[in-house]
């Protein structure tokens, strides 16, 4: 059954700390400082003694590391809240993450609006900022631009100057090579392969680190919401394309080459519907809010309002559907069978405990109507056993921005926390 969370009251619903919520020796291999400043970071706030019982390690192990990590002016000594406090003796003492140490910031750029926030080193939201753009593709040097403008306007928006940043996080729709930062393709660039991450670094004198945008909505859900405290959930979302991240072991899955789970692309008709990556029969090419214009247009007679944008045009869609247009509701219902088989797909492929179903096109209930889960329920292996859960969560378009901030601040500790050779055996 689906449930929608719409525009929750912060990311992570007020739970304390950000990051994923390991469970107790699942992560051996990591450095052990790593692992204790990811797990006070995730708990916002915790006792040494815990930690040395949540690690499974003495007390003075961990008294001798997070002294250094204090040292290094990563933690901080914070007082804890404790039950029926008197104010008499010694205050209960924590540790936190030092928020001021290092500040990230994130980027989303789309072909409708670039989004941005400032973010801390515990996680906390500093600023946001968006600019709204003209649709179609860009040049590389103007949209590394358009990144410049937004990133300034939001570090005055924080009262930071840009220097201060540690790293950038970069989101994009399309092929992106993570490690490499290359994109391969992507709707809001002109050319393909092109070197995003090393000329948005040389524009900003910042290093700046590249993702797919479902993998940041992936990461935003990992870090701030409610995957922290899963092993294993998918993330679709559905705007102007169709995306997919998934986290395995609390990690998130890229694929050998940093481009794996592109659901969207997978193909759902031999010859059928043209996607805009170029192929045809694509998932994409019969979900997507452009898919569905392509259809209204047709079926409803709006060729005379092609001068209108997506989002109008979609809008006057679901009005149409709303007051009950066979049409409308046949575009919608058609979508949605598609959809169930999409996700279907991923159930057995993958058999997650959490399928989130995200995006501002989550607004349109016809795409996760009854009708829809239960022939994605039709479609999957019958086991006997319960299909994974599906919530919807239709947030706003911060939460991209969001999981840029993310991957920056996992590149800004891993390369402060794990050294070069740590890092190379992980």
């Amino acid at each position: 059954m689906a449930s929608l969370s719409a525009e929750r009251r912060g990311l992570g619903g007020g739970a304390p700390g950000c990051g994923p919520l390991i469970p107790p020796l699942s992560e051996t291999a990591r450095p052990l400082r790593q692992q204790i400043f990811d797990r006070v970071r995730a708990a916002g706030q915790i006792a040494r003694v815990e930690l040395a019982k949540e690690l499974s390690i003495s007390p003075a192990s961990v008294t001798t590391l997070t002294s250094e990590l204090i040292e290094r002016g990563f933690l901080e000594e914070v007082r804890a809240p404790r039950e029926a406090d008197t104010g008499r003796g010694r205050p209960a003492v924590a540790l936190g993450v030092r928020a001021a140490a290092h500040f990230v910031a994130g980027i989303k750029l789309s072909d409708r609006e670039h989004t941005a926030v400032v973010v801390d080193f515990a996680g906390n939201l500093i600023a946001g900022e968006a600019i709204s753009r003209q649709p179609g593709a860009m040049q590389l040097s103007d949209i590394v631009a358009a990144s410049e403008t937004l990133l300034d306007r939001v570090c005055a928006k924080a009262g930071l100057p840009r220097a201060s940043l540690s790293a950038v996080g970069l989101g994009v729709p399309g092929f992106v090579d993570c490690p490499s930062g290359v994109v391969h393709w992507s709707p809001v660039l002109s050319d393909r392969h092109v070197p995003l991450a090393a000329a948005a670094a040389q524009r900003l004198g910042l290093p700046v680190h590249i993702d797919n945008d479902a993998n940041l909505v992936t990461l935003a859900e990992l870090w701030f919401g409610a995957g922290r405290r899963l092993s294993d959930f998918a993330v679709v979302t559905i705007e102007h394309g169709v995306g997919m991240g998934f986290v395995i072991n609390h990690r998130i899955f890229r694929g050998s080459q940093g481009m794996g789970m592109e659901l969207g692309h997978t193909k759902v008709q031999l010859d059928g519907a043209l996607c805009r990556c170029g192929q045809r029969g694509c998932l994409e090419a019969y979900v997507a809010d452009y898919a569905l214009v392509r259809e209204a247009q047709t079926a409803l007679n709006l060729t005379h309002r092609e001068n209108q944008s997506v989002g109008a045009l979609l809008e006057s869609l679901f009005d149409h559907a709303k007051a009950g247009n066979v049409a409308a509701r046949s575009i919608f219902h058609r979508a949605g069978r598609y959809l169930a088989l999409g996700l279907s797909n991923v159930v057995n492929l993958f058999d997650p405990e959490l399928i989130i179903l995200s995006g501002e096109r989550m607004r349109y209930d016809y795409l996760y109507a009854e009708e829809t889960l239960a022939e994605m329920q039709a479609m999957m292996l019958n086991t006997g056993r319960p299909a994974p859960r599906i919530e919807t969560h239709a947030w706003g378009d911060l939460l991209w921005a969001h999981g840029a901030a993310a991957l920056a601040l996992h590149e800004v500790s891993d390369g402060l926390l794990c050294p070069p050779r740590e890092m190379a055996a992980q």
